[in-house]
Protein backbone atom coordinates (compact mmCIF):
# COMPACT_ATOMS: atom_id res chain seq x y z
CA UNK A 1 0.00 0.00 0.00
CA UNK A 2 1.15 3.26 -0.93
CA UNK A 3 0.42 6.01 1.36
CA UNK A 4 -0.29 9.35 -0.50
CA UNK A 5 -1.42 10.94 2.96
CA UNK A 6 1.68 12.02 4.93
CA UNK A 7 2.83 9.78 8.00
CA UNK A 8 4.79 9.52 10.65
CA UNK A 9 7.60 6.73 11.21
CA UNK A 10 9.05 6.48 14.99
CA UNK A 11 11.85 4.08 15.94
CA UNK A 12 12.41 2.61 19.26
CA UNK A 13 14.09 5.84 21.08
CA UNK A 14 16.76 4.98 24.11
CA UNK A 15 17.40 7.00 27.30
CA UNK A 16 17.00 7.74 30.77
CA UNK A 17 14.97 10.09 33.02
CA UNK A 18 17.68 12.94 32.50
CA UNK A 19 18.61 11.98 28.43
CA UNK A 20 15.60 10.62 26.00
CA UNK A 21 16.21 10.42 22.73
CA UNK A 22 13.85 9.39 20.05
CA UNK A 23 14.51 9.49 16.34
CA UNK A 24 12.02 9.00 13.36
CA UNK A 25 11.02 10.19 9.74
CA UNK A 26 8.21 12.13 8.15
CA UNK A 27 7.06 11.33 4.95
CA UNK A 28 5.03 13.30 2.16
CA UNK A 29 4.24 9.48 0.63
CA UNK A 30 5.70 5.93 1.79
CA UNK A 31 5.18 2.64 0.29
CA UNK A 32 3.93 0.86 3.64
CA UNK A 33 3.97 -2.40 2.56
CA UNK A 34 3.12 -5.50 4.83
CA UNK A 35 5.61 -7.75 5.79
CA UNK A 36 6.04 -10.37 3.91
CA UNK A 37 7.53 -13.78 4.24
CA UNK A 38 7.50 -15.28 0.54
CA UNK A 39 9.93 -17.59 -0.76
CA UNK A 40 9.26 -16.17 -4.51
CA UNK A 41 12.06 -13.86 -5.19
CA UNK A 42 10.06 -11.65 -7.30
CA UNK A 43 7.91 -11.35 -4.01
CA UNK A 44 10.62 -10.89 -2.25
CA UNK A 45 12.12 -7.86 -4.66
CA UNK A 46 8.72 -5.87 -5.04
CA UNK A 47 8.92 -5.70 -1.06
CA UNK A 48 12.32 -4.68 -0.83
CA UNK A 49 12.10 -1.83 -3.83
CA UNK A 50 8.93 -0.48 -1.97
CA UNK A 51 11.05 0.14 1.29
CA UNK A 52 13.20 2.61 -0.78
CA UNK A 53 10.08 4.32 -2.84
CA UNK A 54 9.41 7.32 -0.54
CA UNK A 55 8.98 10.72 -0.62
CA UNK A 56 10.36 12.62 2.38
CA UNK A 57 8.46 15.60 4.17
CA UNK A 58 11.62 17.91 5.28
CA UNK A 59 11.70 21.16 7.51
CA UNK A 60 8.10 20.17 8.98
CA UNK A 61 7.35 21.07 12.37
CA UNK A 62 6.84 17.67 14.46
CA UNK A 63 5.61 17.56 18.55
CA UNK A 64 6.31 15.10 20.84
CA UNK A 65 4.06 14.26 23.51
CA UNK A 66 5.54 11.80 26.70
CA UNK A 67 3.54 12.43 30.11
CA UNK A 68 2.24 15.74 29.58
CA UNK A 69 5.00 17.19 28.51
CA UNK A 70 5.26 18.58 24.70
CA UNK A 71 8.42 18.89 22.94
CA UNK A 72 8.91 20.36 19.39
CA UNK A 73 11.04 20.24 16.52
CA UNK A 74 11.40 20.23 12.74
CA UNK A 75 12.86 17.63 10.23
CA UNK A 76 15.73 17.99 8.46
CA UNK A 77 16.13 18.06 4.79
CA UNK A 78 16.00 14.47 4.19
CA UNK A 79 12.50 14.28 6.83
CA UNK A 80 14.21 13.04 9.94
CA UNK A 81 13.83 14.13 13.36
CA UNK A 82 15.58 13.67 16.74
CA UNK A 83 13.98 14.76 20.10
CA UNK A 84 16.75 14.80 23.23
CA UNK A 85 15.20 15.76 26.10
CA UNK A 86 14.89 15.23 30.47
CA UNK A 87 11.62 13.30 31.59
CA UNK A 88 9.97 16.01 34.01
CA UNK A 89 8.75 13.17 35.96
CA UNK A 90 11.06 10.02 37.03
CA UNK A 91 11.12 7.12 34.18
CA UNK A 92 11.60 3.64 35.59
CA UNK A 93 13.40 1.15 33.53
CA UNK A 94 11.34 -0.56 30.51
CA UNK A 95 9.37 0.63 27.61
CA UNK A 96 7.03 3.79 27.52
CA UNK A 97 5.22 4.94 24.78
CA UNK A 98 5.63 8.68 23.36
CA UNK A 99 3.16 10.09 20.34
CA UNK A 100 5.06 11.93 17.31
CA UNK A 101 2.85 14.00 15.60
CA UNK A 102 3.46 16.36 11.90
CA UNK A 103 1.95 19.81 12.14
CA UNK A 104 0.52 21.68 8.90
CA UNK A 105 1.40 25.65 8.81
CA UNK A 106 -1.71 26.22 11.79
CA UNK A 107 -0.08 24.24 13.64
CA UNK A 108 -3.02 21.26 13.20
CA UNK A 109 -1.64 17.67 13.71
CA UNK A 110 -1.91 16.07 9.87
CA UNK A 111 0.10 13.19 10.55
CA UNK A 112 0.53 10.94 13.69
CA UNK A 113 2.66 8.00 15.16
CA UNK A 114 3.58 6.15 18.56
CA UNK A 115 6.36 4.46 19.54
CA UNK A 116 8.88 3.51 22.28
CA UNK A 117 11.32 4.98 24.37
CA UNK A 118 13.30 1.94 25.63
CA UNK A 119 14.96 3.01 29.04
CA UNK A 120 17.59 -0.02 30.34
CA UNK A 121 17.90 -1.28 33.74
CA UNK A 122 20.87 -0.16 35.96
CA UNK A 123 23.27 -3.01 35.06
CA UNK A 124 26.79 -4.00 35.10
CA UNK A 125 26.99 -4.16 31.10
CA UNK A 126 25.54 -2.74 27.77
CA UNK A 127 26.51 -4.04 24.74
CA UNK A 128 26.72 -2.57 20.55
CA UNK A 129 26.29 -4.72 18.30
CA UNK A 130 26.98 -4.34 14.48
CA UNK A 131 24.78 -5.88 12.56
CA UNK A 132 25.37 -6.83 8.90
CA UNK A 133 28.62 -9.87 9.07
CA UNK A 134 28.27 -9.43 12.91
CA UNK A 135 25.16 -11.08 13.59
CA UNK A 136 23.61 -11.60 9.85
CA UNK A 137 25.62 -13.06 6.59
CA UNK A 138 25.54 -10.02 4.32
CA UNK A 139 28.72 -9.38 2.63
CA UNK A 140 29.11 -6.16 2.90
CA UNK A 141 32.20 -5.45 1.14
CA UNK A 142 30.62 -6.76 -1.83
CA UNK A 143 27.77 -4.67 -3.19
CA UNK A 144 26.41 -7.62 -5.62
CA UNK A 145 26.58 -10.13 -2.93
CA UNK A 146 25.15 -7.77 -0.20
CA UNK A 147 22.34 -6.92 -2.86
CA UNK A 148 21.73 -10.91 -3.68
CA UNK A 149 20.95 -11.34 0.30
CA UNK A 150 18.59 -8.39 0.51
CA UNK A 151 16.30 -9.29 -2.65
CA UNK A 152 16.66 -12.96 -2.48
CA UNK A 153 15.48 -13.24 0.94
CA UNK A 154 13.40 -12.02 4.14
CA UNK A 155 13.00 -11.94 7.67
CA UNK A 156 12.50 -15.10 7.89
CA UNK A 157 15.12 -16.13 5.34
CA UNK A 158 18.00 -14.43 6.28
CA UNK A 159 20.84 -16.19 8.08
CA UNK A 160 22.30 -15.61 11.24
CA UNK A 161 25.90 -16.72 11.90
CA UNK A 162 25.31 -19.71 14.04
CA UNK A 163 24.64 -19.67 17.90
CA UNK A 164 24.90 -15.89 17.56
CA UNK A 165 21.41 -15.53 18.97
CA UNK A 166 22.42 -18.17 21.93
CA UNK A 167 25.97 -15.60 23.18
CA UNK A 168 23.53 -12.57 22.74
CA UNK A 169 20.84 -13.92 24.98
CA UNK A 170 23.33 -15.68 27.56
CA UNK A 171 24.97 -11.53 27.19
CA UNK A 172 21.63 -10.37 27.94
CA UNK A 173 20.88 -12.68 31.09
CA UNK A 174 24.47 -12.25 32.54
CA UNK A 175 24.71 -10.65 36.33
CA UNK A 176 20.85 -9.73 35.63
CA UNK A 177 17.56 -11.19 35.89
CA UNK A 178 15.20 -11.83 32.93
CA UNK A 179 13.05 -8.83 34.10
CA UNK A 180 16.01 -6.62 34.47
CA UNK A 181 18.36 -8.08 31.39
CA UNK A 182 21.31 -6.33 30.08
CA UNK A 183 20.69 -3.99 27.37
CA UNK A 184 21.78 -4.18 23.49
CA UNK A 185 22.08 -1.72 20.93
CA UNK A 186 22.02 -2.41 17.26
CA UNK A 187 23.94 -0.22 15.29
CA UNK A 188 24.74 -0.53 11.66
CA UNK A 189 25.26 1.13 8.73
CA UNK A 190 22.30 -0.03 6.88
CA UNK A 191 19.69 2.35 6.43
CA UNK A 192 16.23 3.13 7.79
CA UNK A 193 14.72 2.12 5.00
CA UNK A 194 15.41 -1.07 6.24
CA UNK A 195 14.39 -0.38 9.98
CA UNK A 196 11.11 -3.15 10.35
CA UNK A 197 12.59 -5.52 7.80
CA UNK A 198 15.56 -5.89 10.67
CA UNK A 199 13.64 -5.58 13.53
CA UNK A 200 11.72 -8.81 12.34
CA UNK A 201 14.39 -10.78 11.21
CA UNK A 202 16.05 -10.18 15.14
CA UNK A 203 12.75 -10.90 16.42
CA UNK A 204 12.50 -13.97 14.13
CA UNK A 205 16.25 -15.00 15.32
CA UNK A 206 15.08 -14.81 18.89
CA UNK A 207 17.73 -12.26 19.52
CA UNK A 208 17.78 -9.83 22.43
CA UNK A 209 15.59 -6.94 21.89
CA UNK A 210 17.12 -3.34 21.31
CA UNK A 211 17.26 0.04 19.73
CA UNK A 212 18.39 0.17 16.76
CA UNK A 213 20.48 3.20 15.17
CA UNK A 214 20.69 3.32 11.61
CA UNK A 215 22.05 4.93 8.43
CA UNK A 216 20.40 8.02 6.69
CA UNK A 217 17.81 6.94 4.67
CA UNK A 218 17.87 6.69 0.71
CA UNK A 219 15.44 6.69 -2.11
CA UNK A 220 15.01 3.72 -4.88
CA UNK A 221 17.81 5.29 -7.03
CA UNK A 222 20.54 5.09 -4.53
CA UNK A 223 19.61 1.44 -3.57
CA UNK A 224 22.42 0.46 -4.93
CA UNK A 225 24.85 2.56 -2.19
CA UNK A 226 23.13 0.65 0.42
CA UNK A 227 24.79 0.02 3.04
CA UNK A 228 28.14 1.65 1.53
CA UNK A 229 28.22 4.49 3.39
CA UNK A 230 27.85 6.58 6.57
CA UNK A 231 31.00 4.38 8.53
CA UNK A 232 31.52 8.10 10.13
CA UNK A 233 28.44 8.74 10.91
CA UNK A 234 28.50 5.38 12.65
CA UNK A 235 31.47 6.50 15.21
CA UNK A 236 29.19 9.59 16.53
CA UNK A 237 26.09 7.07 16.82
CA UNK A 238 27.87 4.63 19.32
CA UNK A 239 29.55 7.60 20.70
CA UNK A 240 25.87 9.27 21.16
CA UNK A 241 25.05 5.60 23.20
CA UNK A 242 28.20 6.07 25.15
CA UNK A 243 27.35 9.57 26.27
CA UNK A 244 23.52 9.04 27.18
CA UNK A 245 24.82 6.38 29.76
CA UNK A 246 27.48 7.46 31.09
CA UNK A 247 28.13 5.53 33.96
CA UNK A 248 27.51 2.12 32.06
CA UNK A 249 30.21 -0.33 30.96
CA UNK A 250 30.03 -1.71 27.36
CA UNK A 251 31.08 -4.46 25.32
CA UNK A 252 31.11 -3.68 21.63
CA UNK A 253 30.89 -6.32 18.73
CA UNK A 254 31.62 -6.23 15.20
CA UNK A 255 33.43 -7.70 12.46
CA UNK A 256 36.44 -6.62 9.59
CA UNK A 257 34.67 -6.54 6.37
CA UNK A 258 34.72 -3.12 7.05
CA UNK A 259 35.72 -0.41 9.55
CA UNK A 260 34.66 -2.15 12.94
CA UNK A 261 37.57 -2.43 14.17
CA UNK A 262 38.98 1.07 13.48
CA UNK A 263 35.76 2.72 14.74
CA UNK A 264 36.13 0.27 17.86
CA UNK A 265 39.55 0.94 18.64
CA UNK A 266 39.47 5.01 18.52
CA UNK A 267 36.60 4.23 20.85
CA UNK A 268 38.58 2.58 23.35
CA UNK A 269 41.29 5.00 22.91
CA UNK A 270 39.21 7.92 24.01
CA UNK A 271 36.69 5.44 26.93
CA UNK A 272 39.46 3.04 27.85
CA UNK A 273 37.63 2.59 31.30
CA UNK A 274 34.55 2.21 29.61
CA UNK A 275 35.46 -0.80 27.58
CA UNK A 276 34.94 -3.81 28.97
CA UNK A 277 35.37 -5.87 25.90
CA UNK A 278 35.77 -5.40 22.11
CA UNK A 279 35.09 -9.20 19.40
CA UNK A 280 35.41 -8.94 16.12
CA UNK A 281 34.46 -10.97 13.59
CA UNK A 282 36.79 -12.34 11.34
CA UNK A 283 34.85 -11.93 7.72
CA UNK A 284 38.00 -11.27 5.60
CA UNK A 285 41.23 -13.71 6.43
CA UNK A 286 43.32 -11.69 4.39
CA UNK A 287 42.83 -8.35 6.97
CA UNK A 288 42.96 -10.69 10.12
CA UNK A 289 46.42 -9.72 10.69
CA UNK A 290 45.66 -5.80 10.32
CA UNK A 291 42.96 -6.46 12.36
CA UNK A 292 45.22 -8.35 15.10
CA UNK A 293 47.25 -5.00 15.29
CA UNK A 294 44.22 -3.12 15.90
CA UNK A 295 43.57 -5.74 18.78
CA UNK A 296 47.03 -5.48 20.20
CA UNK A 297 46.20 -2.16 20.96
CA UNK A 298 43.39 -2.61 23.25
CA UNK A 299 45.49 -5.22 24.76
CA UNK A 300 47.63 -3.07 25.65
CA UNK A 301 45.19 -0.97 26.90
CA UNK A 302 44.14 -4.00 28.99
CA UNK A 303 40.73 -4.40 27.36
CA UNK A 304 39.79 -7.87 26.77
CA UNK A 305 39.24 -8.88 22.65
CA UNK A 306 38.78 -11.44 20.35
CA UNK A 307 39.16 -12.17 16.78
CA UNK A 308 36.87 -15.10 16.03
CA UNK A 309 35.18 -17.09 13.19
CA UNK A 310 32.61 -18.62 14.81
CA UNK A 311 30.64 -17.96 17.58
CA UNK A 312 31.73 -20.82 20.32
CA UNK A 313 34.86 -19.22 19.87
CA UNK A 314 33.56 -15.64 21.06
CA UNK A 315 31.52 -17.46 23.99
CA UNK A 316 34.58 -19.30 25.08
CA UNK A 317 36.10 -15.95 25.48
CA UNK A 318 32.86 -14.06 27.61
CA UNK A 319 33.08 -17.35 29.69
CA UNK A 320 37.15 -17.27 30.28
CA UNK A 321 36.54 -13.24 30.77
CA UNK A 322 33.59 -13.44 32.96
CA UNK A 323 30.80 -11.88 31.13
CA UNK A 324 28.88 -14.93 30.77
CA UNK A 325 28.50 -17.84 33.28
CA UNK A 326 27.79 -21.29 33.30
CA UNK A 327 29.12 -22.08 29.60
CA UNK A 328 31.74 -24.31 28.54
CA UNK A 329 32.76 -24.97 24.82
CA UNK A 330 31.18 -28.49 23.53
Amino acid sequence: MTLSQPSVKVYHGYGHTHNLVVYGHVFKRHSNPRQVFSESLWVNIRHLLRLFLIRTWPFVQVRLSFRGQQIYNRTEYDGFFKFEFDSETAVDAGWHQVLVEALDESGQAVAASEGMIYVPHITQYAFISDIDDTVMVSHSATIGRRLRELFIKNPHTRKTFPRTAEHYKLLSAAYASSEKPNPFFYVSSSEWNLYDYLVETFRFNKLPEGAFLLNQIKRWKDLLKTGKTGHEGKLVRVLRIFDAFPKQKFVLFGDNSQRDPFIYTAIAEKYPERVAAVYIRNIRPGVAAETQLLLDKLSALQIPNCLFVNSEEAMDHSHRIGLIENWRLS
